[in-house]
């Protein structure tokens, strides 16, 4: 008597429907949360608006103390004006950027004049950029204090403002670095 060798083959396994469902369920919420960040964008553009209220102010009392300021009070006012114009650009980054990434498409289609990087900018592009807008504006806070250095030299505060600008620096570079080592996309575009 010779035996045939079985070719049982284990049933498919079917997965239980009711389970199915609950985790489309759950994947649903999860995806649907990121609509939660929104709310963040919109805060941040509504602090936009108040730090345009306060580069207005800055303004205002750069025109008027002009006439009887010192050339360095008026490279310290430009450069209080530029460093607030940074931060505008750095907030504008973040939500566009963090919504187009996080939350949804932006359709830029009827707007003739939106700028080309606004929906090409990726989450390792936010990154650097950030980076880099952060490293300018630290820039800016050492020149001031250099500007100020004859008025106002406070040697700690200079060094922390220094070894500061340093960190970030370094901490941009090691991030592009980073990207590339590891195949990134450089910006996005």
């Amino acid at each position: 008597m010779t035996t045939q060798p079985t070719t049982e083959q284990p049933a498919p396994h079917r997965p239980n429907p009711r389970l199915k469902r609950v985790e489309r369920g759950f994947e649903s919420v999860l995806f649907n949360s990121r609509w939660l960040m929104a709310p963040f964008y919109f805060g941040l553009v509504v602090s936009l608006a108040v730090l345009l209220f306060k580069f207005c102010a800055v303004l205002w009392e750069f025109i008027v103390h002009a006439p009887g300021s010192k050339e360095s009070d008026i490279i310290l006012g430009a450069l209080a004006l530029i460093d607030l114009s940074l931060t505008g650009n750095l907030i504008l980054i973040v939500v566009f950027s963090g919504y187009e990434n996080f939350v949804s498409k932006i359709d830029p289609g009827s707007h003739p004049d939106w700028p080309e990087w606004m929906t090409k900018v990726n989450f390792g592009g936010l990154k650097q950029k950030l980076m880099a807008s952060i490293v300018a504006i630290s820039a800016i806070q050492v020149l001031k204090a250099f500007m100020n250095i004859d008025t106002n030299f406070d040697p700690t505060k200079l060094a922390w403002l220094v070894g500061v600008h340093l960190a970030f620096v370094v901490s941009a570079f090691m991030l592009a670095i980073s990207d590339r080592w590891g195949g990134g996309d450089h910006g996005g575009e």
